[in-house]
């Protein structure tokens, strides 16, 4: 917190933003204003509610810090990871909400969705800049709604990989050393993300769909992905780990070819050995690299998954009751400063060991500090005290005012509706 401190231009905010924060690693069950206020002993919602919408500072000043941070702690020449999540919303006035596919989900939902990058080492991985995408014919054209959500006027409409376009170069402007990007299919298949990655010489692993037509520069003719897999013969297929998971290497069958007449661009494959499973990406580099190393990258991909449900488990990424375009950053960012607190822990608590790092020197010897255990620890170690009787009844009263207002006016909206229709 003293890191950041700087970034609040009054000690108000900045106490408050530390209580926040301190909320984000307990273990209250939902970490929105209500609660964190409880938990840290406010007697109303009204500071925590100011921190997020009205009080002077800068979440992408302070996103900018948790970015140096996570560098800082996570060090080595990582990958930066892009993907999105979405945030289940009722009603139509949160910024950027609509009807849209969310993986969340698994489904089309009323939902915001935000895009992410994470930066993943051998040391660990966390969440280090945010976008909130705008839909463009609901929200970006419509200057009613975007007034209303507080979206600013040069918020213009920008694709998901664009918005993961800035946030990589930003990652790379401020001083972050990666030499890879890897993303999922949304990423993959934009042709402008790629291109502007390879004129910077920054590598890349990006999945694609099996229909995906690539030039084979043998023969010079084009073919689907999976048409290519397909002729493949079965001397070229390699039994390799992508990483390790909670139960064990990860191991695939992969095969690369070389496409167009670039030696450094291929098309990698990789086959689940149970099932036959096929999965497909786009890679370049600007120099060689072995399979192995398109290899880790792939099975990088898969680290903004945890990262998300960590996030959102562990520090209350998605347990926002905000509307406001303002507001929602500024949850968020906190949220990643929380989780990236926990990552740089979880690093320093990690014991050196000459034999694998990923099994434990003994039989007998517990696992590395998880970021759910950790984050038991701290919430249990900055637990506040228990609040008096007439506070918690205080609490009670305050809530059920509340929702007794919001009721009331709930009601009379739906009532002046039915008697104008």
């Amino acid at each position: 917190m003293t890191r950041i401190a700087g970034r609040f231009r009054r000690v108000e905010p900045r106490a408050t933003a530390r209580a926040f924060v301190l909320g984000l690693l307990s273990g209250v069950e939902r970490k929105n204003c209500w609660q964190l206020a409880e938990e840290a002993g406010h007697a109303r919602p009204g500071a925590m509610q100011r921190l997020l919408r009205s009080a002077r500072w800068d979440a992408d000043e302070v996103r900018d810090e948790v970015r140096s941070y996570v560098l800082d702690h996570l060090g080595g020449d990582g990958v930066l990871v892009v993907d999105e999540t979405g945030f289940l919303k009722k009603g139509l006035r949160s910024a950027g909400v609509q009807r849209q596919y969310t993986g969340s989900a698994g489904r089309i939902e009323n939902a915001q969705v935000g895009v992410f990058l994470a930066y993943a080492s051998s040391q660990g991985r966390a969440l280090i800049d945010r976008r909130l995408y705008l839909p463009e014919h609901t929200w970006c054209r419509d200057p009613e709604r975007r007034s209303g959500s507080g979206v600013p006027e040069q918020v213009e409409f920008a694709t998901k990989p664009r918005l993961a376009l800035q946030m990589i170069e930003a990652a790379l402007d401020a001083g972050c050393a990666s030499s890879w990007v890897t993303g999922d299919e949304v990423y993959g298949q934009d042709p402008q993300l790629r291109s502007a990655l390879e004129a910077r010489g920054i590598g890349y692993v990006l999945a694609v769909a099996c229909t995906t037509r690539v030039r084979i520069d043998q023969d010079r003719t084009v073919a689907r992905a999976d048409a290519v897999a397909t002729a493949l013969p079965r001397d070229v297929w390699h039994r390799q780990s992508a990483g390790a998971g909670a139960k064990g290497p990860r191991y695939y069958d992969w095969a690369w070819v070389q496409i167009g007449a670039d030696r450094n661009r291929f098309l990698l494959i990789r086959r689940n050995p149970a099932t036959g499973e096929l999965a497909f990406y786009l890679c370049w580099s600007p120099g060689e690299v072995p399979l192995s190393t398109l290899v880790r990258v792939a099975g990088i991909r898969w680290c903004i998954e945890e990262c998300f449900q960590a996030a959102k488990g562990q520090v209350g990424l998605d347990h926002y009751q905000v509307r406001h375009w303002t507001s929602w950053h500024r949850h968020i960012t906190l949220a990643m400063l929380a989780l990236a607190f926990l990552a740089a822990v979880a690093v320093s608590t990690k014991p050196n060991r000459s034999t694998d790092p990923n099994l434990p020197a003994r039989s007998s010897d517990p696992i590395d500090l998880t970021i759910p255990e950790i984050r038991h620890l701290i919430g249990t170690l900055f637990r506040q005290p228990t609040a008096p009787p007439n506070r918690l009844l205080a609490w009670s009263t305050w809530r059920r005012l509340h929702q007794a207002q919001a009721r009331r006016c709930h009601y009379r909206r739906r009532l002046t509706n039915g008697s104008n229709t």
